[in-house]
């Protein structure tokens, strides 16, 4: 009897272990689907988000310089350069999705519910929603960072 309460708690703390194992599988580097950006997704008490650290078109033709949030609904915020640009925000890690977060378009300056999950170890699938209305993008993992 004491044997099977040893390995019913020893199996219980390993499925403990897997799932907080999961909940970082997202943590990385991600190429957007049209290969546009990479996205750093990262954790920050125990909810993650994403930051744009390369886009393919960085330079604005328009002003030569680099490209800003421009279509941002706040004009305080059209100023700031896309780079560094936070566009996934507060998602928490349950039941092997990552819910409750919201993605940012900088193409449109729209945020839309969002959840995301995974295909395999190595693409990320994001789906954002409006009203009834969803879009779902998969993103590769780059290797190296």
């Amino acid at each position: 009897m004491k044997y099977g309460i040893f390995f019913l708690l020893f199996f219980y703390g390993l499925g403990k272990l897997s799932a907080q194992g999961n909940a970082n599988a997202i943590v990385g580097v991600w190429l957007s689907e049209n290969k546009r950006l990479k996205v750093e997704v990262y954790e920050s008490n125990k909810k993650y988000f994403g930051k744009i650290l390369w886009q393919y078109e960085k330079i604005d033709p328009e002003t030569g310089k680099p490209k800003l949030d421009k279509e941002n609904p706040d004009p305080a915020k059209r100023n700031r350069p896309l780079i560094g640009l936070q566009v996934l925000k507060d998602f928490e890690f349950k039941d092997g999705f990552w819910k409750n977060g919201y993605v940012y378009n900088s193409q449109n300056g729209k945020t839309y519910s969002c959840e995301i999950w995974m295909e395999g170890k190595d693409v990320l699938v994001l789906r954002g929603y409006w009203g009834l209305v969803y879009h779902t993008e998969k993103w590769t993992r780059v290797k190296g960072g």
